[in-house]
């Protein structure tokens, strides 16, 4: 594991620790955001929190954790790569330094846009006439290369690969320029694609939504302060009162005593992410005004009318399945029972030698129950398919168990079009539905039966409007026009340049 320590004083001064990559030695089967933020400002010393916060919001991303505190004219910051208790462990070799300051803000981070690696995790930080900046960022700006050639050409210069270090230079530039708010209203006209960040300017802290909404940010207030967190359920873990989800395209200032909405960029047309209702947000979170849990119930709901069969059990996929399984259950009457089990400890233990060892993994996460599988006709519920390898070795487990059936229902229409907006699906071979039909993707899986929800009725079960979802990945209708590459049909895709550029 590594942990960079990095401490900025009035003049800039910058002290970067070893920098050694850790890595992740198994394919994950679904697709991964980009990150969670988290924004702290209070009475007290900010750092226990957003650390709570971190370790709440960990499944957004497993890649690399840090937090940046301000106190005193300093901006601290402690980040490495690894899980949140891994880089921020009591035994790790900066226990002796303290995070101090009453203002804060917090990133775990899976990469989208950039490499892996300790120069493109954050929070980033920039020092400037104005002050120091920090920053923590949810998404990805589509126009990043074309802003970074515009950077580069004025004389800045970068020390990662990152879109955030790239969104953070643009908002340092404009407001040396044209002063704080102005500068940021203006950046924000500038920078297309997805973004919810937490935002330090010295002891300022903001709360910033992209105009369309992509990626999830709300607002709480606990007992002595304000915070801003990418779920609702960091706010919970906290103590927080969820007060509300900020507004596409608002940017919002953080207190210890207060919160002010500074200015609203408008947009035309809203685009929430689908996936954050089918898989990337925990359950118990709240976005946009809508239960994440209620949603995949309703999504199992759903699926159970649309795709009926005859079965004895229903299974979830672990655990990402579970709640649209138990929907899928309570609407078919078909009972649900727990066939597979979960290693939970599994993914970040084992390194895997030899190509042998990597392709047994699955064994390594997941086991049957024997006694649910011999001898039954199964339901097997999960929220999405992208590769479909993970899919088809989990039906495997359960033929070898002594299932007689295994029916497949998927509560995500099927996925045939590149992200663009803070998800790594970035090529069309990556997948399974890319060119085929259900009949053939069920073939290849082999199994008894295959039903995807339809579009409409994931709309219906989420409970928005079809036109405020972003759903390109399922339709290949993009929020924000798109050149060539995704109608020439190419399975590597470059990334695209949006036309209102």
């Amino acid at each position: 594991m590594d942990i960079t320590l990095i401490m900025l004083d009035r003049r800039g001064a910058l002290t970067v620790d070893s920098q050694l990559q850790d890595s992740d030695p198994t394919d994950g089967q679904k697709p991964n955001d980009h990150c969670a933020v988290v924004g702290i400002c209070g009475t007290d010393e900010s750092f226990p929190y957003i650390l709570a916060s971190l370790k709440t919001l960990q499944h957004r991303g497993q890649e690399s954790a840090g937090i940046a505190t301000y106190s005193d004219g300093l901006i601290h910051l402690k980040k490495g790569m690894g899980l949140v208790s891994e880089v921020f462990s009591s035994r790790g070799n900066f226990n002796d330094i303290t995070l101090e300051g009453k203002v804060g803000i917090g990133h775990t981070r899976y990469s989208t846009a950039g490499s892996k690696s300790m120069e493109n995790s954050g929070p980033f930080l920039v020092s400037n006439s104005v002050g120091h900046l920090a920053i923590s960022h949810n998404g990805e700006i589509t126009n990043a290369e074309r802003l970074r050639s515009e950077l580069l050409k004025s004389g800045m210069t970068f020390r990662s690969s990152s879109d955030t270090e790239v969104m953070l230079m643009e908002i340092s530039r404009n407001i040396v320029n044209h002063g704080i708010i102005p500068g940021l209203k203006l950046s924000m006209e500038r920078l297309k694609g997805a973004y919810s960040i937490t935002l330090m300017i010295n002891d300022r802290l903001f709360a910033i939504r992209d105009p369309m909404g992509f990626r999830p940010l709300c607002i709480g207030k606990f007992q002595g302060g304000y915070a801003a967190a990418s779920e609702s359920c960091a706010l919970d873990t906290i103590g927080a009162e969820f007060l509300r989800d900020v507004k596409p395209g608002e940017i919002i200032e953080i207190m210890p005593d207060d919160i002010k909405s500074i200015l609203t960029v408008p947009s035309k047309k809203l685009a929430h992410c689908m996936f954050e209702y089918v898989y990337f947000a925990r359950p118990d979170s709240i976005i946009d005004g809508r239960e994440v849990y209620s949603a995949r119930v309703a999504l199992g709901r759903e699926l159970a009318r649309e795709y009926p069969v005859e079965a004895d059990v229903v299974f979830a996929v672990p655990d990402s399945g579970r709640a649209q399984a138990l929907g899928f259950s309570m609407e078919s009457g078909i009972e649900y029972s727990e066939g597979l089990i979960k290693n939970r400890f599994s993914e970040r233990t084992f390194i895997m030698p030899t190509q042998e060892l990597r392709n047994s993994a699955l064994k390594l996460k997941l086991n049957v129950i024997s006694s649910e599988v011999r001898g039954k006709r199964i339901v097997l519920v999960d929220d999405s398919i992208v590769r479909g390898n993970t899919m088809k070795r989990i039906v495997d487990l359960l033929r070898k168990a002594g299932a007689l059936e295994v029916h497949v229902r998927i509560g995500c229409p099927q996925i045939i079009s590149p992200c663009y907006f803070g998800v790594d699906m970035k090529t069309k071979d990556q997948f399974i539905a890319a060119g085929k039909t259900v009949d053939e993707i069920a073939k290849e899986l082999e199994v008894d039966s295959l039903g995807y929800i339809s579009t409409d009725g994931l709309v219906r079960s989420i409970q928005k409007e079809k036109h405020d979802l972003c759903l390109a990945c399922v339709t290949g209708e993009y929020p924000i026009n798109v050149h060539g590459p995704t109608a020439a049909g190419q399975s590597e895709l470059e990334r695209f340049i949006p036309e209102d550029t």
